[in-house]
């Protein structure tokens, strides 16, 4: 199926897109003397999204697609934009604090903590959902929880030092 092809197409661009802006960003935020917090997890986060991108290659590709997991996964990717906006040269996919930067709580962070796992969560559970495969959606969703269970607890701990937010 085509369709499927082109939907795994542009999420393999786009999470390597996303690898080139995170490089990026965390050598800028670096250089303005941002800490990372927490590495250890980070390969296994790694490791996980890899798996399951390559799992969905494997398995996906001769799928039908489903349309209103389709839809779900295009709002989910609305709110992925607006974190990344709204984060812009501070989104990372590493725990990254500066000394002095406050809190962001402008964009989708008036509303939840952690838009970007909301997005990753639901990207894990919804995108193999859209290729009508449930069991894979179950098992990398309870992965990516253990994983994010930990990274969570992480990021708020780095977080917690930091100084009040601000809405810009």
């Amino acid at each position: 199926m085509i369709w499927s092809v082109l939907l795994l197409f542009a999420v393999t661009c786009e999470r390597l897109f996303e690898l080139v802006l995170a490089r990026r960003n965390t050598a800028g935020l670096l250089a303005k003397g941002g800490v990372e917090v927490a590495a250890g997890h980070y390969p296994l986060i790694v490791l996980l999204h890899a798996a399951w991108l390559a799992g969905l290659w494997l398995l996906a590709t001769d799928a039908p697609l489903h349309p209103v997991w389709l839809a779900v996964f295009g709002m989910l990717q609305i709110l992925r934009f607006w974190t990344l906006a709204t984060l812009g040269r501070r989104w990372t996919t590493r725990i990254i604090t500066v000394p002095g930067e406050t809190l962001v709580a402008a964009g989708p962070y008036r509303f939840i903590r952690h838009p970007n796992y909301v997005v990753v969560i639901g990207e894990i559970a919804v995108l193999p959902l859209c290729f009508g495969l449930p069991l894979y959606a179950l098992l990398f969703s309870l992965a990516n929880a253990v994983i994010l269970t930990i990274r969570i607890k992480a990021e708020n701990a780095a977080l917690a030092g930091s100084p009040r937010a601000r809405s810009s």
